[in-house]
């Protein structure tokens, strides 16, 4: 079911939203060659609780870690693992949900591992630029396929696939709600937007085809070629005008130049 936010709603789940970018902030400096993805997530699962937030994706569906670490190949729901050691040149994406007084926030950043490659460089910044163009889709009127279509339609042009398998969602009262918001798609299709729905928009791109393929934890999906994948995410409302991003530092940097210069966004995610 579609509800649509009250201002209180709104609110808190701003202010978890405020709570978790400044937890991926803080994660910058501690992303880097050498550690293990489970210390990255005992670190997030740390910072989540100090910030008197719950780390909602423990046990979620038997999910069992507080984050989803997915190196390189891996698209989505990457188990942390002790033994997996970031290397100079890795891409991480670090996805993860919380809340706090029961409203949720849910964002992905990807973090460029020491020096990476050209290739890296390239997935990471159309990734993000994508993710903002699907964003500036979401205007009251105009419909989930216009979001899709953004992001596809300039992802394709720069080389990279777009993946189908996972798409963004509604969110609050819980985690996952209608609709469901896929990174491809028709113009002017689908379901229309309203003021006060909150969502997510959360493209992953491929440099190699986009079919997935999930490991035997039944969980962790990684590319059928190999091929490197990425994600950032935000969540967001709709309001009378632009949409408002709620997983955000409340500052602007490097936004100049993407035709977004209106969005108080963050793009300097990464290292």
């Amino acid at each position: 079911m579609i509800t649509l936010k009250s201002a209180r709603e709104i609110e808190g789940m701003d202010r978890a939203g405020s709570i978790l970018a400044h937890i991926h902030e803080q994660m910058r400096d501690f992303i880097r060659p050498g550690i293990s993805t489970m210390a990255v997530n005992d670190q997030m699962e740390k910072l989540i609780r100090e910030a008197g937030a719950i780390p909602e994706q423990i046990d979620f569906e038997g999910y069992p870690y507080a984050t989803c670490t997915s190196p390189n190949d891996v698209i989505a729901h990457g188990f942390p693992d002790e033994h997996f050691i970031l290397k100079d040149g890795d891409l991480l994406s670090l996805d993860t949900v919380i809340s706090i007084d029961g409203y949720f926030s849910d964002s992905c950043w990807s973090y460029a591992v020491g020096e990476v490659s050209d290739e890296v460089r390239h997935l990471m910044d159309v990734t993000k630029k994508s993710l903002y163009l699907g964003i500036e889709q979401c205007v009251p009127g105009n419909r989930i396929g216009d979001i899709g279509h953004a992001i596809q339609e300039y992802a394709e042009g720069e080389g990279l696939s777009v993946v189908r398998e996972f798409v963004g969602h509604g969110i609050q009262p819980t985690m996952h709600e209608d609709p469901m918001v896929p990174h491809y798609g028709d113009p002017g299709k689908g379901l229309r937007l309203k003021k006060g729905m909150t969502i997510t928009v959360e493209p992953m791109l491929n440099t190699g085809d986009w079919p997935a393929k999930v490991d035997d934890n039944g969980w962790t999906a990684r590319t059928v070629d190999g091929s490197l994948s990425c994600q950032y995410e935000h969540t967001l409302v709709i309001t009378d005008d632009k949409p408002k991003i709620l997983t955000m530092q409340k500052f602007a940097e490097d936004d100049k130049g993407l035709g977004i210069e209106d969005y108080e966004i963050d793009l300097n995610f990464d290292r």
